[in-house]
């Protein structure tokens, strides 16, 4: 529905339910309206080399995901595209910036960095594109925002692509586009969730959710798992938890450093981790294949989080399972999410880890328990008894002193240590340790009083 529109240049808002292809629904128009290094018409430009589109996502994870779809779409044109985001080096995006990019896609706070350094130039920009424009004004972005607009050219094609609107986004959309189109890709009665997304909300205890997780995740047809915690906290100890109870999960959270956050979502993507937990940082626009379940172990805070949350699954007219957890204290909270989008849960059932009603909704086999069969034990030896431990071997030193420093009588030593020891010796043992007296020096004494004192066993007193 916006391709016919978009490739004329015109502006344009598009409102979609999550899943159903927003990311190319802006990201072919910026690919075909952008000039190649190659064309014939690309030494004409004003300012070969410097940005022709930019795309401005609200969080890093989304910046790299739309980033990786455009450089697939316009592999084949030769176009250079350039991620901008925090948390990693400026160098390497300054050097790609000199040499020269066609698209730059990145985070408000980068961006707007580089361009008050002026390494950055949105001068010649022809396509600007707002990525989940509400998830900006939520962060708090839209100051940022509207600097960089104010960077770019007035006759400009401007594109705003969100699952929801509020009255702010509608109104940076008055202020900065001329006559946009809007485009819903359905009728306005239609529910904002994905109707291939079958939804369970279940009242729980906090105490218990760890158990019924650990049940949920033992499903028949589960695939991957993205599990939702409302702090970064959470997200870390939930993870800790699973991994623990043996299931190979990765957290994905604020706090962790950004080449984590990336290989964290890399190992998610490619299946080695089936079970992704993370903040909201992962409920926009993150598209990841086979997703089968998502659950909210924490109500979210609103309808729009919840609409996202949920959206990770169910994507592209595939199946998926939403599952809320919510605990007594959120009841007032999940209640104002269940008018909202007109869900039948007003009233959650009470649901523990060993309730028929979950193990019946989820599939899960009858015996799952709460952690997974822990490794065999390994066998012990035949005849039914464990190894008995080897004796522990005596050092071939003896000792010649009292802890008063009296010589030790050779026939009230200890009769085990001495007869080893000349054994030892006997045996002619060329790899025996020699033996090594040692003197203990008394201070403020000099050495003739050492050797008398120790000869005598008397202690001098020394003022």
């Amino acid at each position: 529905m916006t391709l016919s529109i978009a490739l004329l240049g015109t502006d344009l808002i598009g409102q979609a339910r999550t899943g159903t292809g927003k990311t190319l629904a802006f990201g072919i128009p910026v690919v075909q309206r952008t000039v190649a290094p190659h064309d014939p018409d690309y030494d004409e430009l004003v300012a070969p080399g410097r940005a022709q589109a930019l795309v401005i996502a609200p969080t890093r994870e989304l910046a790299i995901q739309v980033s990786g779809d455009l450089s697939t779409a316009s592999k084949k044109r030769g176009l250079r595209v350039l991620t901008v985001y925090g948390g990693v080096p400026y160098e390497p995006q300054l050097e790609m910036l000199q040499s020269g990019v066609d698209i730059v896609i990145g985070t408000p706070g980068r961006l707007l960095d580089l361009a008050n350094r002026r390494s950055l130039d949105l001068s010649h920009v022809k396509s600007l594109v707002l990525d989940e424009a509400d998830e900006m004004l939520d962060l708090g972005f839209l100051p940022d925002v509207e600097k960089l607009i104010a960077k770019t050219p007035e006759l400009r094609q401007t594109m705003l692509f969100s699952a929801t609107m509020p009255s702010a986004i509608v109104s940076l959309a008055r202020t900065h586009m001329r006559h946009p189109v809007n485009i819903r890709a359905e009728s306005s009665a239609d529910s904002q969730t994905v109707p291939a997304t079958a939804q369970f909300v279940y009242r729980t205890h906090d105490l218990d959710k760890p158990e019924v997780v650990a049940r949920i995740l033992q499903a028949e047809d589960r695939s991957r798992v993205i599990i939702f915690t409302r702090t970064k906290r959470a997200a870390q100890r939930v993870a800790d938890d699973l991994t623990e109870r043996g299931f190979p999960t990765s957290p994905l959270h604020g706090d962790m450093a950004q080449v984590s956050r990336e290989k964290a979502l890399k190992r998610f993507r490619e299946g080695t981790v089936e079970i992704l937990v993370a903040t909201d940082v992962a409920a926009r626009g993150i598209d990841v294949e086979s997703v089968s379940h998502v659950i909210n172990y924490s109500c979210p805070e609103d309808e729009k989080v919840y609409l996202h949350r949920i959206g990770r699954t169910g994507r592209a007219g595939a199946t998926g399972i939403a599952v809320t957890l919510v605990d007594w204290a959120d009841l007032a909270r999940w209640k104002t999410i269940n008018t909202a989008h007109d869900l039948p849960f007003d009233d959650p059932v009470e649901t523990y880890s060993t309730s028929e009603m979950l193990y019946h909704d989820m599939g899960i086999p009858p015996g799952a328990t709460g952690r997974l069969k822990p490794p065999a034990a390994p066998s012990e030896p035949s005849g039914g008894k464990s190894a008995a431990r080897p004796p522990r071997k005596r050092s071939g030193r003896e000792r010649t002193r009292t802890r008063g420093g009296k010589p030790v009588d050779a026939s009230s030593a200890d009769g085990a240590a001495s007869p080893n020891a000349t054994g030892d010796q006997d045996s002619g043992d060329a790899g025996a340790r020699p033996r090594r007296r040692r003197r203990r020096r008394r201070p403020n004494a000099d050495s003739s009083t050492n050797a008398s004192s120790s000869s005598s066993g008397s202690t001098e007193s020394t003022s």
